[in-house]
């Protein structure tokens, strides 16, 4: 019978192989025959100083309503709270509102930047704007961010109220 602390050491020890190899110089004969990475080449480059980024692709025959409804659901889901309150509450309070060349301007605002944290710094004024990127919309979401009508946004607004 095999001992069961003895199979949960030969396992961790199977799992954290690669990681032991790229922290250490020092090559390591595997514990047993389920390390069968042993002998693989782990090729690490230094990252360059230009990262290339996807492209956001353009949608020219995307009709108003359906470019606004898409629009609403990624103000929503942006992979950080800070900016999903901001652009949902934003959102909800004037996308209805915008024309086809505003609602252009806002999907190139919440689509061409890479990273939302830049969104973030931009609207709360921590960082300063780009020039690309200091559109009217841009205006409209730091008057927002300011709130000067004290509302609480604790959550974000119903899809449909």
């Amino acid at each position: 019978i095999y001992n069961p602390f003895q199979m949960a050491l030969d396992i961790s020890g199977w799992v954290l192989m690669p990681w032991r190899r790229t922290v250490s110089n020092i090559p390591e004969v595997p514990p047993h025959a389920l390390t069968s990475t042993f002998n693989d080449v782990i090729v690490d480059y230094d990252d360059p100083d230009y990262l290339p980024l996807p492209e956001y692709p353009p949608r020219p025959n995307e009709p108003l309503e359906v470019r606004k409804q898409r629009l609403l659901y990624q103000s929503r889901k942006r992979g950080m709270l800070e900016n999903d309150l901001l652009l949902s509450t934003f959102a909800a309070k004037h996308l209805q509102d915008f024309n086809a060349e505003q609602t252009a301007l806002y999907d190139q605002l919440i689509n061409g930047v890479s990273n939302d944290w830049d969104i973030f710094y931009w609207a709360t004024n921590v960082k300063p704007t780009p020039k690309e990127y200091d559109t009217e919309i841009m205006h409209l979401l730091k008057e927002h961010v300011k709130n000067a009508e004290k509302v609480t946004r604790l959550r974000q607004p119903d899809l449909y109220p």
